[in-house]
């Protein structure tokens, strides 16, 4: 693998050919990843995986026409083909008044922050493969398991450098290290499973595995000899590890090629109370470790902690230069690459927590759901209408009882950011980090 160094040299070489070649503007983004993977299954190994790759992307400008072109082949003479291709294509694309380099005033300068994302330990597969049996030996022991779908343990290394001809070049790495397991209690017809993980920037930092094996096993074991419940409105607890979907919705709908494009339900609520005033979600793309953290984005601008939510009220867009242009504001540093042209997303985002415990929470619910898994993608970014399938647990005066399947809960997500109750049990366990949540009124449609 490169050295920052020499990733953020094969960039400005590529950038500095474009120019030559006739481009009025460029950029090139070069990244290279390598990871390694132990699975198991019933205590004997399954897979190993070794993977390493490098790939660089290459948007040119003429005029007001631009293009974008990929390659994984880091030959010299491919190279100079992706440029004299790419110009070609600029030249035959139609203008577009919005697209462009980031504004120059606005790019970060100086050495990237570091924000201790890349650990220097690179765990040997016997080492991986100790870990993974270790969380499926955990979760076998656990009384009422009967079967595994397998358990893993992974370590992977990545490389991203930026350069733009109007003077931005940085580069950054980041490392990820994750153990696994997922195994089925009970037998025939009545068999459940369920699933644990882990993943962290840093080795000491990721959960011991019997601890990762454990909470897969009492978790599928949980589940055994499931009810269904009557149809109607019901209060709704929702377990943290999915209750992070309802903010991933959010951030869905104000990301600004999406409001752009008028396709999201909350494109005329700018400045307004759309959670009660006791919701704060921020996002922090400079957290310490944090596993989406980034010293700049996707465009060479800086990045910053901002409020996408303050006390209930939407507080702005995320942009990138592109969608900002249209929309008449400033990027945010919110653009993020894949293959071509940007787009923009959050990164680590949390919810302030509340002031009570979980079962506090649920303490006054007569009749209601605990859910714990969610199932298929019924939302609708424009309506903001939302019907999934669930399951969970029974909740009867104010207490957990016996499992729950085969149930759908819907609304609109307009009407259940309302009426959103925070617990105080942060955890920061991913990329977005949410506590217990509570919605009260959604329509549960079960027997």
């Amino acid at each position: 693998m490169l050295s920052l160094d020499e990733a953020q040299d094969r960039a400005e070489t590529l950038v500095s050919a474009a120019r030559t070649a006739g481009a009025d503007a460029a950029e090139a983004v070069y990244g290279c990843d390598a990871s390694s993977q132990v699975s198991v299954r019933l205590g004997a190994l399954e897979d190993v995986e070794r993977s390493e790759s490098e790939h660089v992307s290459l948007r040119v400008f003429v005029g007001r026409r631009s293009a974008s072109i990929s390659s994984s082949d880091m030959n010299p003479a491919t190279l100079a083909t992706l440029v004299d291709r790419a110009i070609a294509m600029a030249k035959e694309a139609p203008e577009d008044a919005w697209s462009g380099l980031a504004p120059e005033d606005r790019l970060m300068r100086g050495r990237p922050a570091n924000l201790d994302i890349a650990d220097e330990a690179d765990p040997e597969p016997a080492v991986l493969r100790a870990r993974a049996l270790e969380a499926e030996d955990s979760a076998r022991d656990v009384p009422g398991v009967t079967n595994s779908e397998g358990a893993g343990a992974g370590h992977g290394r990545s490389q991203v450098a930026l350069v733009t001809s109007h003077g931005f070049a940085g580069a950054y790495a980041g490392t990820s290290h994750s153990t696994w397991a997922s195994v089925l209690a009970g037998a025939g017809e009545t068999m459940q499973r369920d699933y644990a993980s882990h993943s962290a920037r840093h080795l000491e930092d990721l959960d011991q595995s019997h601890a990762i094996g454990l909470r897969a096993g009492h978790r599928a074991v949980s589940r055994l000899n499931p009810k269904r419940v009557e149809s109607g409105p019901m209060p709704i607890i929702f377990d943290p590890r999915i209750g992070n979907s309802f903010v991933g919705h959010l951030i869905g709908a104000i990301v600004g090629p999406a409001i752009t494009r008028r396709s999201s339900f909350l494109l005329d609520h700018l400045g307004e109370a759309i959670l009660p005033e006791t919701i704060t979600i921020l996002d922090d793309p400079r957290r310490e470790r944090g596993l989406r953290s980034r010293p700049f984005d996707g465009e060479g601008l800086p990045t910053a902690e901002r409020a996408l939510i303050d006390r209930g009220v939407l507080t702005g867009w995320l942009l990138d230069s592109a969608s900002a242009r249209q929309l008449g504001l400033e990027p945010t540093g919110h653009a993020v690459r894949g293959g071509g042209s940007p787009g923009a997303s959050a990164s680590n985002v949390h919810m302030v927590p509340g002031e009570i415990g979980p079962g506090e929470l649920m303490g006054d619910i007569k009749r209601g759901l605990y859910v714990t898994e969610l199932i298929g993608q019924g939302v609708n970014g424009v309506t903001g209408d939302y019907s999934r399938g669930a399951a969970g647990f029974l909740i009867e005066n104010g207490a957990t009882t016996g499992a729950v399947a085969e149930i759908t809960i819907a609304g609109n997500l307009k009407d259940m950011f309302r009426h959103l109750v925070a617990a105080n049990d942060l955890d920061f366990r991913y990329g977005i980090n949410v506590p217990t949540l509570r919605i009260d009124g959604m329509t549960v449609a079960g027997a």
